[in-house]
């Protein structure tokens, strides 16, 4: 099939676009930009790559006829941060491709209630970027079951891969802490330490959008939670990153109040909207439908993050890697 991928060279398309190449798809690449992928592939050769500054093309009212005249017969939307945006986008593409799968977030569900949490699990969005995200799934099921347009939603959880900062043990990306980690230096950390994280390995999402673009009846009219098969605590995954460089973590409870007045602003919200929601999610659905099997459990992927980060120059710890 044509498959447009509108922000291919992003954390996940870096790996969906080889996948979907070597699936024997004709793949068109939109980006804002002309940075490389994450990853190179040699199926990069293979594909055409349009640059497009979606906001401008949203502003003047051309992005969903742009996209519709590529003649795709699947559009992969991984950028995608309003509903508004969103209903455009499903308007202008209504009768004229077969299939459009949105990249959506584990945000759309607010603090965990009852775990694992279950795409049916009734827990409200909180801040803008949960509530736009929640409103976009409910939008696009309606559409589908509708009768309009063939969608489907997927629901990553904190994205971790090569290329990039990764979500540390305190639901941050302040390299302070994976510094602290190597020596084996004490760590504030907020609450009990048994709030969870949500980690996925950028390939494993991959997988899940292949897996929908060859499933189309299965997925569609579909929201589905894309995640590791386990989470991590963050005392678990404090203790298995400090094994990383031969250390112990060494992990001392503090008051929200405490660890605000000591740590950057920027970094303590990061920290607050992570481990309040604390997400542990179900992938049984993913399996069910898809045939998603995660093939990273969640402290390999960071492992995979925190690795590249050190030996391109990008983190400097301490002690040297043990693991």
């Amino acid at each position: 099939m044509r498959i447009a991928v509108i922000g291919g060279t992003g954390h996940v398309g870096s790996f969906l676009v080889p996948r979907l190449v070597r699936s024997g798809h004709d793949v068109v690449n939109i980006s804002r930009g002309t940075r490389r992928p994450y990853v190179e592939d040699p199926a990069w050769a293979q594909i055409e790559t349009i640059t497009l500054d979606r906001d401008t093309a949203d502003a003047d009212g051309s992005f969903p006829g742009f996209v519709r005249d590529l003649h795709a017969e699947v559009v992969v939307d991984m950028v995608c941060f309003t509903a508004d945006s969103a209903q455009f986008l499903v308007d202008g593409l209504r009768g004229h491709v077969s299939h459009l799968i949105h990249c959506g977030s584990i945000w759309r569900h607010g603090p965990s209630l009852k775990v694992p949490v279950s795409e049916e699990t009734d827990s409200e969005p909180i801040g803008d970027y949960g509530i736009q995200k929640a409103a976009i799934a409910k939008l696009l099921k309606a559409e589908t079951a509708q009768g309009g347009l063939t969608t489907t939603s997927l629901h990553p959880g904190h994205i971790s891969g090569p290329g990039w900062q990764v979500i540390n043990p305190l639901g941050n990306v302040d390299p302070l802490v994976w510094q602290a980690l190597a020596r084996g230096d004490e760590i504030a950390v907020p609450g009990n330490g048994a709030e969870s994280l949500a980690h996925v390995h950028a390939d494993d999402v991959a997988q899940a959008f292949a897996l929908a673009v060859e499933h189309r009846d299965a997925a569609g009219g579909e929201d589905v939670n894309i995640t590791a098969a386990s989470s991590l605590t963050v005392r678990g995954f404090a203790r298995i990153a400090a094994g990383w460089f031969g250390q112990d973590a060494r992990l001392r409870p503090v008051s929200w109040d405490e660890y605000r007045a000591s740590t950057p602003p920027a970094a303590a919200d990061a920290t607050w909207d992570h481990l309040y929601r604390s997400p542990n999610m179900s992938i049984d659905k993913a399996r069910r439908l898809l045939g998603y099997e995660p093939a990273y459990e969640p402290e390999e992927a960071a492992y995979q993050a925190v690795r590249w980060l050190v030996e391109n120059g990008d983190l400097e710890v301490a002690n040297p890697f043990v693991a």
